[in-house]
């Protein structure tokens, strides 16, 4: 994998390391059957006590410096692979947080996490295991081989026989159990897509009763998890056992050929002894390839989709020299022949040819029915997404040529679905501005009429706040997130359907500190109630992605049918007088 390049730059020394280390205790495994023959041929036949003992001294020591190595391989693998697990997480995470949101939908988010967490893990297992056992088995392997070779030629023909039979069957394991191991990350994938749906979604499940329907949808993806890891087990219940006992008999045919030769007077009983040792590490070694092969491709099935989010490319662009004036005011926004689809140009457009001009400090109202391209408009102003066709620029500057995130610092946005984070109540208001003060916090709350119910909370601003502020009403979220973006203090203001949950009295206070605050600061505000924006400097009307209307309230009373069709649905034919402009 293309990706892995950076890390083996980095980590290539101390791999090699723990590589020495490995090669140190495999050559002290290998040195101890020699060792046993020499004592049973020459210390045991000859009846020599301190040959035993000095060569019996010589092995304990070998074992004792095998320790020695083995323990010091431990330390410096597992140095390695966790700080290499940890570098490829962050990495990756700062990859999906760089692409635009046109990259990120194309994976799943339960895919993602996947990938995050498991997939991660899986890689990291593998390089752990690369320089503890799996570099040492094939090692041994070979060691053996040249050993049991040394030792008695006539013997080694048995060895022959049994290592292609074995290569063989690794071979098959391999070549079989990928696209095995591909089908069980992606039953995990949808395990946890189905279970983040649960949770996000489990006040609907109650309200509605439909726990059963969910149980179900939980039992068919856990089931086709278990199905598709059956058949991986499946898998290796046939390899292993198989490899086993392709070893196993060549050890007894060892044993029934040793015998013979002994009988023959043609080998001594040592040899056998130690053949049949260089034979059971063969056998264990092979076994360990094999289940390297298998994490192998389990850890290039998760690489393989770990890469997929590397390879993405930003479809953005941008000058790195181009920024923002600063003289302010700012937040002159500018929409020239703008059309956008989510399938980029071959998609059905979601805008067409929209031309809207947003001068600073004015205050625009965006109303349209449901689907009508309103949330989709002001998305393209941070750049979430990059207009099909057209230009649109912010202070004379095509944002196309913005780095996204100098673009973003001068505008705050009130999102449609209001996301709080686990955290206390002042760490969420601090998100629309680091280093803001606790006054600073305060009077984002009061303008955003929040301070009132904050304050009656025992821990005050320090209330700790669960998973998307969960033990929040809707109204109390929406007034938080509404000071949020207040405190930013931007030049770009984005209300997206933000006082859906409040009541009219609520809304008219939180509309007039907004007047207070929002002088020279471009203000858009989308909602579906006229009341919310019939007192906007300017009022755009959107049908079908297409602006049918722009103008004040008196001017789009008389001017714009569906403005009227709006404001006759909600009010009637005659306004109440509460809600008439003054």
């Amino acid at each position: 994998m293309i990706f892995m390049k950076k890390y083996i730059r980095k980590h290539w020394k101390l791999f090699l390391v723990a590589v020495f280390f490995v090669m140190l205790e495999a050559l002290a495994d290998l040195m101890q059957p020699t060792i046993m023959s020499h004592i049973l041929d020459v210390g045991v036949a000859e009846k020599r006590l301190d040959y035993v003992l000095r060569m019996g001294g010589l092995m304990l020591l070998i074992t004792a410096f095998g320790a020695v190595a083995a323990s010091t391989r431990n330390i410096v693998a597992s140095h390695v692979s966790q700080k290499f697990g940890t570098e490829l997480r962050a990495d990756l995470f700062e990859k999906i947080q760089s692409l635009s949101f046109t990259n990120i939908e194309r994976f799943e988010r339960a895919s993602l996490i996947t990938r995050l967490t498991n997939d991660v893990t899986l890689v990291q297992n593998f390089v752990n295991g690369l320089m503890r056992i799996f570099v040492k088995a094939p090692i041994l392997c070979i060691g053996s081989l040249i050993m049991a070779i040394r030792l008695n030629m006539h013997l080694a023909v048995v060895l022959l026989i049994v290592v292609p039979l074995v290569g063989v069957l690794v071979a098959l394991n391999l070549k079989v159990g990928f696209a095995r191991y591909v089908n069980v990350q992606k039953a995990l994938d949808n395990v946890n897509r189905v279970i983040r749906e649960f949770l996000s979604g489990i006040r609907v499940v109650k309200a509605f009763n439909r726990f059963d329907h969910e149980a179900g949808k939980f039992q068919q993806a856990n089931i086709d998890y278990q199905d598709k890891s059956i058949q991986v087990t499946r898998l290796l219940a046939i390899f292993n056992p198989s490899i086993l006992l392709t070893v196993n008999f060549g050890i007894v045919a060892v044993l029934w050929l040793g015998a013979w030769r002994v009988n023959q007077h043609q080998m001594q009983v040592g040899h056998i002894v130690a053949f049949v040792n260089y034979m059971t590490q063969i056998l264990f070694a092979l076994l360990t390839i094999s289940m390297v092969f298998n994490m192998f491709v389990r850890a290039k099935a998760s690489a393989t989709r770990i890469g997929e989010v590397f390879s993405q490319i930003n479809e953005m662009t941008w000058n790195d020299t181009a920024a923002l004036p600063v003289q302010r005011p700012g937040g002159r926004i500018d929409f020239t022949d703008v059309s956008f689809s989510y399938d980029g140009a071959v998609g059905e457009p979601i805008l067409k040819q929209i031309n809207l001009t947003c001068l600073p400090g004015e205050t625009i109202g965006i109303i349209g029915s449901t689907g009508s391209g309103k949330s989709s408009l002001v998305s393209l102003v941070p750049r979430f997404y990059d207009a099909s066709s057209g230009s649109i620029r912010v202070d004379g500057v095509d944002i196309r040529e913005l780095e996204p995130y100098k673009l973003r610092d001068r505008i705050a946005i009130v999102p449609q679905n209001t996301i709080l984070f686990s955290g206390t109540i002042e760490e969420n208001l601090r998100w629309g501005h680091e280093h803001a003060t606790h006054e600073e916090v305060e009077q984002a709350a009061i303008m955003a009429e929040a301070h009132g119910f904050v304050a009656a909370f025992p821990e005050g601003y320090e209330t700790r706040l669960g998973q998307k502020g969960v033990n929040l009403s809707g109204g109390q979220k929406q007034r938080l997130s509404i000071a949020r973006a207040l405190i930013r203090k931007p030049d770009i203001l984005i209300l997206d359907d933000c006082t859906s949950a409040l009541d009219t009295a609520t809304e008219t206070k939180i509309k007039q500190s907004l007047k207070e605050f929002a002088a020279g600061v471009t203000c858009l505000i989308i909602a579906q109630r006229i009341t919310s924006v019939m007192d906007a400097d300017k009022i755009v009307v959107m049908d079908d992605g297409e602006i049918v209307g722009i103008g004040t309230h008196e001017m789009l009373m008389t001017s714009c049918r569906i403005y009227m069709e709006i404001c006759h649905s909600q009010f009637g034919k005659e306004l109440p007088d509460h809600v008439k402009t003054e």
